[in-house]
């Protein structure tokens, strides 16, 4: 990722990060509190929190180009790439998805074999992905977003994924919340 996109994540809530504010089930996440902090204290330096990456991690970026041609190949589409998105001026929380199709969003993860193959027998979006792309459809105000499992020489797994209303609004609600309580703690630890 380049130096730019990194910076403009900095002190931002972000869609890959929505399930530490709220629950796949719409409860208030344990983790809000620590994500908090982290994002005052990317505010108050200027520089986004280095985070943990591994050699998985690293297989999954390189891979999500493939899986996205892929995916190109099975719906007949042309899949764009782009940045952040953020649903107004205010740029108070964003997402970043793994690309856009017309009107509706795409989200690639490229897991271990062992969690595709129990992501290809559930075939469902998996729990702790919901926050990530309900949250994306929040802020791009699209209906629709395709949740894609992929592992070379397997089946990928594709799921239409529809808008949960209810969802996006207990989400946008704990979402002006936090960062409201964001804002406080960054002041606090101005004046300190």
């Amino acid at each position: 990722m380049d130096h730019e996109w990194w910076q403009a994540h900095v002190g931002t809530p972000s869609a890959s990060n929505f399930g530490k504010i709220l629950t796949p089930t719409g409860k208030p996440s344990a983790s809000a509190k620590d994500y908090m902090y982290q994002l005052a204290g990317e505010v108050l330096t200027g520089k986004k929190t280095e985070t943990y990456h591994n050699a998985v991690m690293q297989r999954g970026i390189e891979m999500e180009a493939e899986a996205r041609t892929l995916y190109e190949l099975m719906f007949d589409v042309e899949v764009q790439r782009v940045g952040l998105i953020y649903p107004d001026e205010q740029r108070k929380y964003c997402c970043s998805p793994d690309g856009i199709v017309g009107d509706y969003g795409i989200e690639i993860k490229c897991p271990l074999i062992h969690t595709h193959v129990s992501y290809l027998i559930a075939g469902k979006i998996p729990g702790t992905y919901i926050p990530q792309v309900q949250g994306s459809m929040l802020v791009t105000g699209f209906k629709r977003w395709d949740f894609m499992s992929y592992y070379p020489g397997l089946k990928p797994l594709v799921v239409e994924v529809k808008r949960d209303d209810k969802y996006c609004d207990l989400l946008a609600t704990a979402l002006n919340s936090f960062n409201l309580e964001l804002e406080k703690t960054v002041e606090k630890l101005k004046g300190t």
